[in-house]
């Protein structure tokens, strides 16, 4: 009988016998107890040691009669195991020679456990954290939400558990236009509403449908890198345009041949400023003039500390512009449910394109965001939570004054769940970011989100909507330490 060279022990016993797992020849761990079969275990330990290279080409597998006596199974449970290596060509087998491996299957295996390790401890010993877009989730009224989304679950029609097509449900569609009036003053009829998976998923399907080769999107430079990303992922081409501390500069759009153009006008992201009236005019008439689309990102404009939202660019033109908007600063990012208000000239093209891609959201939650909006829950709960996030707004710029003295100033609105912070003279490149998360800090600069390098380097993105008051002080101080150590 021929075995494999690397079958050093015939048998390796556990220490304890009331131990279910047993080891044997090769090292295969058989564990009697597990709801996986034994011959599902030993064709998957057998395939990692092919493909791991442990049993190397054209080396023959033990006998199915030796292997069961060994592993102390059935014959046949063996023979079923070395079928399914033989099926998925793991094995070659010849009437006559023993079960040998096939060639070129070896895959050496990466150091994943060095990555993950080095991952976790990104997050490890965390000593501030200034990440930007987080809401409070401590505060999340959950009892409220699972009996409402049990509720809607339950009272759910049953054809509403198949496909229900790609506009959203009619009743969340009906509630987000209400909602849209309430806190935005803008009236927008149902139909011209559409739910999305997020913000981002919205702006991968709005750029499906309007991209245009040979032509650019204009985007904000800086902006937001999640989104920047998505469009270079889809290898449409970017045009910078400039802002300043009231957003886009729209002297820089003349010559432009773009497919659209991508802004953040109620809340720049990131460093926080509001399109004035004169500057949203002038992108309409851009947009008209060269015949494209405004996709407005609505960023986190729910939360502003000195008034009222700010009223939307698509109220000027809601043929030209393309309304972008998400639940996931408002209530939690996992909900995953976004909207868009669409032209109704793109409405077959968004039908066709979303249902070609993944049809639609879960119903579930679609129905449970439309109680939650349609009992004015999630009023009560902004409210709640804009107070909240303003005294913690308060309390950042306080401490960054007893910490830092005159040595710095904020950009943009009141508006947000983060604070664009300019240092006048220092800079903040990747040296300093990796010095930062290896001490425990985790930031972002204005830099990181910038298009063009170099021209935003002296400042810092400070998210506090996660953080308690005690938390944002300490951080800040730490944060002053660090800075002032180097």
């Amino acid at each position: 009988m021929i075995l494999s060279k690397l079958v050093l022990l015939k048998y390796q016993f556990v220490i304890s016998s009331l131990d279910p797992v047993e080891v044997y020849m090769l090292g295969i761990e058989i564990n009697r107890q597990s709801e996986v079969s034994l011959k599902r275990q030993i064709y998957h330990k057998l395939r990692d040691y092919i493909l791991d290279g442990r049993i190397a080409a054209g080396e023959p597998l033990p006998s199915t009669r030796e292997l069961a006596k060994d592993l102390a199974v059935s014959r046949n449970t063996i023979c079923e195991a070395y079928d399914m290596l033989l099926a998925e060509g793991f094995v070659l087998s010849s009437q006559g020679a023993p079960t040998r491996v096939a060639e070129g299957l070896s895959i050496p295996k990466e150091s994943s456990e060095e990555f993950l390790q080095k991952e976790s401890q990104s997050y490890d010993n965390i000593k501030a954290d200034f990440r930007t877009g987080q809401p409070d989730l401590r505060y999340f009224p959950r009892y409220m939400w699972n009996r409402i989304l049990y509720k809607a679950m339950d009272e759910m029609p049953l054809y509403q558990f198949g496909y229900s097509g790609p506009d959203g449900l009619t009743q969340l569609r009906e509630e987000i236009s209400g909602w849209l009036f309430r806190s935005r003053g803008i009236k927008v009829d149902p139909c011209d509403i559409f739910i999305t998976v997020g913000a981002t998923y919205g702006l991968h399907l709005i750029s499906g449908m309007l991209y245009e080769e040979g032509k650019e999107i204009l985007m904000e430079d800086p902006c937001h890198m999640g989104m920047l990303r998505a469009l270079r992922n889809k290898g449409y081409p970017v045009c910078p345009v400039p802002v300043d501390e009231h957003g886009m500069i729209i002297e820089h759009l003349d010559g432009k041949a773009a497919w659209a153009i991508y802004v953040t006008p109620s809340h720049q992201f990131p460093l926080g400023g509001i399109l004035p009236a004169g500057r949203r005019a002038g992108l309409i008439r851009f947009a008209r003039e060269n015949g494209i689309y405004i996709i407005e990102d609505d960023y986190d404009s729910e939360f502003r500390y000195c008034g009222e939202p700010i009223a939307p660019l698509y109220s000027m033109d809601p043929q030209r512009v393309i309304y972008v908007g998400t639940f996931s600063k408002v209530l939690f990012p996992a909900l995953r449910i976004g909207y868009v208000l669409l032209p109704r000239q793109l409405h077959k093209k968004w039908r066709y394109l979303r249902t070609h891609t993944d049809v639609q959201n879960p119903p579930f939650e679609q129905a449970a965001l439309a109680e939650f909006l349609r009992s004015r829950k999630i009023d009560r709960h902004v409210l709640k939570m804009k107070r909240l996030y303003g005294e913690r707004r308060k309390a950042l710029l306080l401490a960054l004054a007893e910490q830092f003295g005159n040595t710095w100033h904020s950009w943009g609105d009141a508006t947000g769940l983060h604070i664009a912070v300019e240092f006048p003279g220092m800079q903040f490149g990747y040296e300093f970011l990796h010095k930062c998360k290896t001490n425990g800090i985790i930031l972002k600069s204005v830099e990181y989100h910038s298009i063009c390098k170099g021209k935003h380097l002296d400042k810092l993105l400070l998210g506090y909507g996660h953080m308690e008051i005690d938390e944002i002080n300490k951080g800040i101080s730490v944060l002053n330490k660090f800075i002032t150590s180097i």
